[in-house]
């Protein structure tokens, strides 16, 4: 199964935000199974780093962004994705069009989220941490 995680995944784990972390940080070790496939774009990473570098420092942000980029597949997000997003009227945030079209040609099954409400046009699985981890994992 392929999945694309939404930045507020990764912020969650970088920074240990709760009360999601605990849920979060299961579906990204997720990354070692067989089962699974996880994918984030260069946006998410971009977003994840300004966060964890405004609590943890430069080198620090640095040093969790390299390795979740290790564990995780980066999905493209360039010329292709950018221009779907923009022409998609039923797109409102620039940036959810641009992961959500990252997902779609990275052929992801869903995007894990805590932000389902801004992903309400996708025509894949939209879904949060707990949820996903009840229907495909326990």
């Amino acid at each position: 199964m392929r999945i694309f995680l939404d930045a507020n995944i990764l912020v969650t784990v970088l920074n240990k935000e709760y009360p999601y972390f605990s849920d979060a940080a299961k579906v990204i070790s997720l990354a070692s199974s067989k089962r699974f496939r996880l994918y984030t774009s260069p946006i998410c990473l971009a977003i994840a780093f300004y966060f964890a570098e405004k609590k943890s420092g430069t080198k620090m942000a640095k040093k969790k962004i390299v390795e979740l980029s290790e564990n995780i597949h980066i999905a493209g997000c360039g010329e292709k994705e950018t221009i779907m997003a923009a022409a998609d009227p039923r797109i409102l945030d620039f940036e959810d069009g641009l992961e959500y079209f990252s997902a779609v040609h990275a052929s992801c099954n869903c995007i894990i989220t805590e932000d389902r409400d801004d992903f309400y046009f996708s025509s894949i699985e939209v879904i949060n941490t707990k949820d996903f981890l009840r229907k495909y994992v326990i």
